[in-house]
């Protein structure tokens, strides 16, 4: 009877190693699945957030497009100008040679003013 109760023993033994090792294989599927859900949810969110910031890079380039045409446009305007702004410089370049040329006229009219009034000042010999 010993016999059949360690018999017995080792076969509730064996099956309650059976039934934990079954057990703890569920707990890890289940494990893996909640693993699974959770990536494939970061997953969506990624694409999603993907999706969205797509969107917005789509409408930058829109505007970078538009904004090299505009620049395109305002280099060509901007090339019209370089005649006059070489003429403007050569003006500019006259005005100040004429100043320095009054400005010597200034002086020696001053010079010459000085003079006639010495020459007025001072009686007849």
């Amino acid at each position: 009877m010993e016999e059949e109760k360690d018999e017995l023993a080792e076969s509730l033994g064996d099956l309650f190693t059976h039934v934990s090792a079954l057990v703890k294989g569920e707990l890890q599927c289940l494990n893996s699945l909640d693993e699974d859900m959770e990536v494939g949810k970061l997953k969506r969110k990624i694409e999603k957030m993907n999706l969205r910031v797509a969107d917005e890079y789509k409408g930058f380039g829109d505007i970078a497009s538009g904004l090299r045409v505009f620049v395109e446009q305002l280099n060509k305007k901007n090339g019209g100008f370089d005649e006059y702004a070489k003429q403007i410089d050569s003006i500019d370049q006259q005005v100040t040679e004429f100043e320095a040329v009054v400005s010597m006229l200034d002086k020696y009219v001053s010079l010459l003013e000085s003079k006639v009034q010495s020459a007025y000042q001072t009686p007849p010999a």
